[in-house]
């Protein structure tokens, strides 16, 4: 698995170099005014500075988080309920990581979000399990904030403070993406660096963490405070100081304001069944990936690869896939990105039903699995900008972060479902290495991909003729299937 790992890496950045170089010539990019504007160029380096360091803090805590866990000896049932209190906490923190931003302020509770998951991974370096069950916690909030606070704060200064253009939004996080892509492979090749060619065991990344979160931290005091102080009248801060006779009342319209975009967002939902189809699907198929960031880990580490190089190769798989839908959906070949949604539910699908034989019980085959899960992430890597699109199609730009909200509810209880299940078969039958939960495991999640693929089919079935479910340049050219 050694040399695998490694050929592998090189490999796919060679395949991500040629896919962007094929993307680049096929969508050349477009000359927008927002390139021109140094104003809005300030603000978006402004932000990104302080998102990116989010997120490489975050991706160096993947490789190695099972790693880290069995190093302290922990049983693979009593791993796994860890991770489901990492899920659960996420499904409590969530509607709180949209009420907080109106209380506290959007800069406020980023700066939250860097003290939760630096107090996250300083946890680790206990060996005491109540307290990385504590760790995994605040690893829930702080991925609820990661995922919500930031956005919330550059759109409300984007639209409400400096007025620039909504059309200019996409462009921000479609930077935000491409560099994500590369700090998760870099990430992956920092934690092996720091866990296995320096020999300062699977703890280090978690450690080099906190320095990130604590530059993204200053950079969110200082240069998001001077934003914000060079136009205090139209500030981030939308409430009183508590000691003001108003002060009750602005917290209960926050509270107002949540609860009527909570109850909006679930109208939204039962209301159109395209968006309870999309709904669907993006419970299904993202649950099976939380299941799949536990599994990988025990099913590659008995047989001595790199977690980290692994992790890279994972994360190059991906970003491979995210290049082939700039690809797929440019003028030359045209693909639907309900085509591609098909297709990568298809591919998901089929190396799932691979892991099913490969983690087969006293018969192990690493090098399938291996592969089988580099398909699923290229999956992953269609999947998403596919679902992207079609969720900005169907559910309302207003209503969307209550909907999607909605949408998070069912996809971790599902992955909660999945992992205490395997945490049932694994202290039943023995589990890892040896038992069957595993393979079960993944048979279960195949069965829960072929489900994600009739809820596509039955969306573009839906909507044979929906308009809105299409690329603007390909709308005359017939049904989607």
């Amino acid at each position: 698995m050694l040399v695998t790992a490694y050929l592998a890496i090189i490999f796919l950045l060679a395949l991500c170099v040629g896919l962007e170089l094929t993307a680049r010539r096929l969508v050349p990019p477009q000359s927008t005014p927002a390139v021109a504007n140094p104003v809005f160029r300030r603000f978006q380096s402004v932000f990104l500075r302080a998102y990116l360091l989010a997120l490489w803090a975050d991706w160096l805590q993947g490789p190695y988080l099972y790693k880290l866990y069995r190093h302290y000896s922990f049983l693979e049932s009593q791993i796994a309920i860890l991770y489901v209190c990492g899920l659960a906490s996420c499904v409590l923190f969530a509607p709180i990581s949209g009420w907080l931003p109106q209380v506290l302020g959007r800069r406020q509770t980023c700066l939250l979000f860097c003290l939760s998951y630096s107090a996250c991974c300083l946890t680790k370096l206990s060996t005491d399990y109540f307290v990385l069950i504590l760790g995994r916690i605040l690893g829930g909030l702080s991925t609820s904030l990661l995922t919500t606070t930031f956005e919330a704060w550059y759109v409300h200064r984007h639209v409400v403070v400096h007025d620039f253009p909504k059309e200019w939004i996409p462009g921000t996080f479609t930077k935000a993406a491409t560099w994500n892509h590369g700090l998760a492979v870099g990430a992956g090749l920092a934690a092996n660096l720091l866990a296995e060619w320096l020999h300062l065991g699977p703890v280090a990344p978690f450690l080099l963490a906190v320095p990130c979160l604590a530059c993204c931290g200053w950079v969110v005091l200082t240069d998001w405070g001077k934003e914000e102080a060079e136009d205090r009248p139209g500030g981030d801060e939308q409430k009183l100081p508590l000691g003001t006779p108003n002060g009750g009342v602005t917290r209960l319209s926050a509270r107002a304001r949540f609860s009527r975009s909570c109850h909006d967002g679930l109208r939204c939902l039962l209301s159109d069944r395209r968006v309870m189809l999309l709904g669907g699907v993006q419970a299904l198929f993202e649950s099976v990936l939380y299941i799949f960031v536990f599994l990988w880990t025990p099913v590659l580490d008995p047989h001595g690869p790199p977690l980290g190089i692994v992790f890279s190769c994972l994360m190059a798989a991906s970003m491979a896939g995210s290049l082939l839908y700039r690809v797929a959906t440019s003028t030359r070949y045209r693909l639907q990105p309900g085509h591609v949604l098909c297709l990568a539910v298809l591919m998901a699908f089929f190396s799932l039903f691979m892991l099913t034989f490969s983690t087969a019980p006293g018969q192990p085959r690493p090098h399938e699995s291996f592969l089988a899960f580099l398909l699923l992430e290229l999956a992953c890597g269609l999947y998403f900008p596919a679902v992207s699109f079609l969720q900005g199609r169907v559910i309302p730009e207003e209503k969307r972060a209550s909907v999607l909200a909605w949408f998070r509810l069912p996809l971790h209880l599902l992955a909660c479902i999945g992992l205490l299940a395997l945490h049932g078969e694994i202290s039943g039958t023995g589990g890892g290495e040896e038992g069957s939960g595993t393979r079960h495991m993944f048979g279960g999640c195949a069965v829960m991909m072929l489900a994600a693929l009739m809820a596509v089919v039955s969306l573009f079935t839906l909507g044979r003729n929906d308009t809105d479910l299409r690329l603007e340049g390909t709308r005359d050219e017939g049904d989607m299937y």
